[in-house]
């Protein structure tokens, strides 16, 4: 079972918004040098929704093959298409993924049955450990407890990132599923208290630019050291909070670039972090020594 930190990794590009592989190694590097659990390849944050099947497909698998074992590796392959999120799945299994990530299926609202025969269908599919990922704001579709606790008896069904930011809710779900699956955080100012009731751990977007931190925030966590992971926390509250002044992740790419990480380059329809921004996110990473 995957625990820990588990960052949501970017997708560095270029100006001209070709895939920038040279300072996607460097990322990779970065993380496990830092203590990162586990690393998600394409989900949300590496800009799912604007790379090609082939690149996204690509970019899977170069970061499994530069990981090279060191840390498991979690690959988005969620879908609102059925088939395509099973060709995904698919391809990440024969590329070598360790689990996939599995978006609920967004835009087409489907109902609760429908989003239990959409995961079935993904399970009877493709061998390989999935992780079901519930985040309502962006897709438009809330999978409900109770349809999470049936799809958790499902072949292959290993994990969930609940990234409501509802802790009530989260533990709902642990109560529901138990010992069946594990449950994520999806929302980074929460992810300690889920941790804390029960969670393995934390699908990260600070992660990419506070590594080291966000490992230890969760360690402590699940150690149940609750006063100093509540301490931890409320010393990154700012850099949370900055990671999300415009939607994600065009707050992260610009801050990843103001540390050196990577250059500016970002997908249309996504554009570059406002200038009005920046020096909140400047600063945030300044209190906390990422940046000079």
């Amino acid at each position: 079972m995957i625990t820990g930190s588990i960052v949501a990794l970017i997708t560095p590009m270029l100006d001209n918004g070709k895939v920038d592989w040279d300072a996607l190694d460097r990322l990779i590097d970065f993380h496990i040098e830092n203590g990162t659990d586990s690393i998600v390849a394409v989900g949300t944050t590496g800009e799912s929704a604007t790379l090609d099947v082939k690149e996204h497909c690509l970019v899977i698998k170069h970061v499994v093959n530069r990981v090279a074992g060191r840390l498991p590796v979690i690959a988005g392959t969620g879908a609102n298409s059925t088939a395509e999120a099973i060709e995904l799945t698919e391809t990440a299994r024969q590329s070598g993924a360790d689990a996939c990530l599995l978006v609920t299926p967004y835009y087409n609202k489907p109902t609760q049955e429908g989003l239990f025969q959409h995961h079935k269908a993904i399970s009877d599919a493709v061998d390989i450990p999935q992780i079901l990922y519930n985040v309502p704001g962006r897709t438009a579709c809330d999978m409900l407890p109770e349809t999470v606790a049936r799809i958790a008896e499902l072949k292959n069904i290993v994990g969930i990132k609940e990234a409501t930011g509802d802790i009530e809710r989260a533990k709902q779900v642990i109560d529901l599923v138990g010992d069946k699956i594990a449950v994520y955080s999806g929302d980074d100012p929460t992810a300690y208290q889920l941790i804390l009731a029960g969670g393995h751990g934390n699908i990260s977007v600070t992660a990419n630019v506070l590594p080291k931190q966000m490992s230890d925030l969760c360690k402590l966590a699940l150690e149940g050291k609750a006063e100093e992971a509540k301490a931890l926390n409320e010393e990154m509250m700012a850099v949370h909070s900055a990671m999300f002044v415009e939607s994600n992740p065009i707050p992260v790419k610009w801050a990843l670039a103001d540390m050196g990480l990577v250059g500016l380059g970002i997908r249309l329809p996504l554009t570059v972090l406002q200038e009005q921004y920046r020096t909140q996110v400047h600063d945030a990473l300044k209190a906390l020594g990422a940046v000079s």
